[in-house]
Order: C-alpha cells, then structure tokens, then sequence
C-alpha cells in the first residue's frame, strides 16, 4: 500500500511542501474485484495511479478472450498516453482485488506538468519504459516459444511485485493459470502443462496460490 505520495514513481523527488500543494489536485477512489476502471473507448479524462490492490489492463480478442496486457501494482499509473493525446482509452482497466486509487484530471494534470517540470520528466520515463515493456511481450508472443514466455513473464513479475522468503523469490499477488494464459498468449492447457513441468524441475512452486521462484538462474536461462 502506499502511504504517502513520495511512494509513487511520478511525484518522487518533490519536496514536502511540493507533495501538499499536488494532493489538492487529487481524487480518491475504490473498487471491488472485478469492477471495471475504464473501458475501452471511453473518454480518457483522467490518469490514475494504484494505490492500494492490483489492476489488470486488457483487451478482448477477435475469438472474445481476454488478453491480460499489462497488470499495475501500487505506486504506478496507468491511462497515461491516452490523457495526455486526448484519444479514448485503448484497452479496459479492471480491478484484481479490493483496490485504491489516486485520480488526476487532465486539466490538473496539465497544471501540475506545467508547475513541475521533474514530474513531466519522470511521466516521460515511466511511459518509455512500458512502451518497451510492451514492446518486449508483444516480440516475444511472435517469436519464442511457449515456456521461454512464461519463464519470462514470472521472472518480469518477480521483479516488479516480489518478495524474497526462505524458499525462494515469491510472486506477490495470486496468479491464476488462466492469467498466466493470458498474458503470454496461450491457452489455459499449455500454462498448465508448462508450469506442472516447471515444478518438476524444481524452478517454481506454488503456496497459498503465490508463485515461488526457487531457482532464478536456471528460469532466467530458459527465457534468454
């Protein structure tokens, strides 16, 4: 959870009293699992930041599956390009459990960019670092097979949302088999498959519905 605005990735480097005159701008919001943020094609007025909770960013295939693109852990943003090009959100935003966010109308947000030129410089990292992100897992769905996607994907995520524990890295949120599905392009069977074979190997294994990484060089390996 993030406790103060200095926790989130856009606004550090500001000053105490910098952070209190940014909070005047700010809207706060929850939402239940599952609820919906945004959709797609709505009107992009606001960026939001997580606070509390997880969200997943999707798109619905062709065929109607849900395609997990992106999930936003607290301390960062989502809905950013598309505020700030004025086009409608591209992809749905969905809460994955009991979530808090921080809401920032364009209009404010303008003003803020305009008061404070470090947070239009750490907006513009942030925003080059998911596009390459993205641009990673959209190469990787085309070129490298299944399970170098997926040991990729955990290792991505061990890295953003992990926790080190005694019996290895664990992945800090519940991670279905149909997520994992979804967010590397594959079915629900071949996640199963590939993961049952991880655990057989001795790479992963799962507690309380958490992923545990208990051998980081032998994944990062299967995902070069």
């Amino acid at each position: 959870m993030i406790e103060d605005l200095s926790e989130i990735t856009i606004f550090k480097g500001l000053a105490e009293e910098e952070l209190k005159e940014l909070d005047g701008y700010l809207k706060r919001e929850r939402y239940n699992k599952r609820d919906i943020i945004f959709g797609e094609g709505d009107p992009s007025d606001f960026l939001y930041i997580v606070k509390k909770g997880k969200v997943k960013i999707t798109k619905m295939s062709q065929e109607g599956k849900e395609i997990i693109l992106e999930i936003i852990s607290p301390g960062d943003m989502f809905g950013a390009v598309a505020v700030l090009q004025g086009f409608p959100y591209p992809a749905n935003a969905v809460a994955m459990e009991k979530t808090e966010v921080i809401k920032l109308h364009r209009n404010a947000l303008m003003r803020i960019l305009d008061r404070f030129p470090s947070v239009m410089y750490c907006l513009a990292m942030n925003i080059g670092e998911r596009m390459r992100g993205s641009h990673e897992m959209l190469k990787n769905i085309a070129l490298e097979r299944v399970e170098a996607r997926i040991a990729a994907l955990l290792l991505k995520l061990a890295d953003k949302m992990g926790e080190d524990t005694e019996e290895g890295r664990a992945i800090n949120m519940k991670l279905t088999k149909q997520d994992v599905a979804d967010m590397v392009g594959t079915t629900v069977e071949t996640s199963i498959r590939t993961m049952s074979k991880f655990k057989k190997r001795g790479l992963i294994k799962e507690k309380g519905g958490r992923v545990i990484i208990t051998d980081l060089p032998a994944l990062r390996e299967i995902s070069s």
